[in-house]
């Protein structure tokens, strides 16, 4: 665990402390957010944050083969697999904070983002369904691909707020983390040392690091090559543990949940991305819109209509986050029926304190 620690610490001071840097950067080039319709900012802002979170990152990595047993991990490529991933999905979203890139340019560059991932062993060798299912090599390459672009596009969809994105993502590296860690005890013999434990602890501290920088009223956007990294980078954390973890082993739950578990847990705690961006391309289908086009009715725009402040909106956002992903990660931990009583009562408590801002609108509001 001391190892994670100073990896989590070392990405965290590394993506705050180069922030301003890529700041001052971001001015000089003209890399602002204007002021859109959809957009809560009533000034332009810089970007380009996520350059920061990447340094980070390969901080973290280099960091990380000086360390007496993360080291390990980089026998396999793994690794090295997801560092190049990450800078190449990183200078693409940095491209299109710059330049606006047409959204087809973007999905080619995620696919070679991903397909470079797979091509140094960053892929399914098997789904945790019915057992250990295997399936033909191409499938399983094809399914891991499209993993890391609807993760990619889910972070970028539910990035229209301060905080937003990048505590989000901190909150599903945590429960991540806290899963595959204790998971690994049970090997035999037990090792804790993983790519996907190590991918999250590195991503949570990049989050936590960009965070004091982005908190409303934020001083620096991510950006796209924020929000596509922290995607990247999730999806590679789950490629590495459904496709690597057997479902059989427990931690301290029956058979059935710890055979669905590494299948529920990724969807759990991207969960409100996910919502999010299924939402949008129904919603924008359904008016004839082309599913990449923007508009301002995402979550958060909602929870703004609603009567939330800001910084209300985020903190509930980030409130239902935890429930699924934290509620997900009970089951492995606990027994009986005390996981699902924590999920209601905290599921109710978050409808009451989301629902309270209906009260402050007038009926011509709704």
């Amino acid at each position: 665990m001391r190892e994670y620690l100073f990896v989590f610490v070392v990405a965290g001071a590394v993506t705050f402390l180069t922030t301003p840097m890529i700041r001052a950067l971001a001015v000089r080039i003209g890399a602002l957010t204007p002021v859109r319709s959809r957009d809560v900012h009533s000034i332009p802002i810089p970007r380009l944050g996520g350059l920061a979170m990447l340094l980070g990152f390969l901080a973290a990595v280099v960091m990380a083969t000086r360390l007496h047993h993360l080291s390990q991990i980089f026998e396999s490529p793994e690794i090295g697999g997801i560092a190049l991933g990450a800078t190449l999905m990183a200078l693409v979203g940095a491209v299109d904070d710059v330049r606006e890139l047409d959204w087809l340019t973007k999905l080619a560059g995620q696919i070679i983002a991903a397909g470079t991932m797979v091509g140094m062993g960053v892929q399914l060798l098997s789904i945790p369904l019915f057992g250990v299912t295997v399936l033909p090599t191409p499938v399983l390459m094809a399914m891991t691909i499209a993993i890391v672009i609807v993760t990619i596009n889910a972070v970028n969809f539910i990035d229209g707020l301060d905080g937003l994105a990048a505590g989000i993502v901190a909150i599903a590296s945590l429960a991540f983390f806290l899963y595959a860690y204790q998971l690994s005890f049970t090997y035999n013999p037990p090792n804790v040392f993983s790519t996907a434990t190590f991918v999250t602890a590195a991503l949570l501290g990049c989050c936590v690091g960009f965070l004091p920088h982005n908190l409303n009223p934020a001083r620096l956007f991510m950006g796209d090559a924020g929000a596509l990294l922290l995607g990247l980078l999730l999806s590679a954390a789950t490629i590495s543990m459904i496709g690597n973890i057997d479902p059989s082993v427990q931690v301290d739950q029956g058979d059935s949940v710890a055979m669905v578990l590494p299948v529920v847990l990724p969807l759990a705690v991207i969960s409100i991305p996910l919502l999010d961006m299924t939402l949008a391309i129904i919603r924008r289908t359904r008016r004839g819109q082309r599913p990449w086009q923007p508009d301002a009715q995402h979550l958060q725009h909602r929870m703004l209509q609603i009567g939330h402040t800001h910084r209300r909106a985020v903190m509930l956002l980030h409130l239902w986050a935890a429930i699924f992903a934290f509620g997900a990660v009970s089951f492995a931990f606990f027994n009986g029926p005390g996981p699902v009583i924590g999920i209601l009562v905290a599921g109710l408590a978050a409808l009451l304190l989301t629902t309270r801002g209906l009260a402050s609108l007038r009926p011509s509001d709704l």
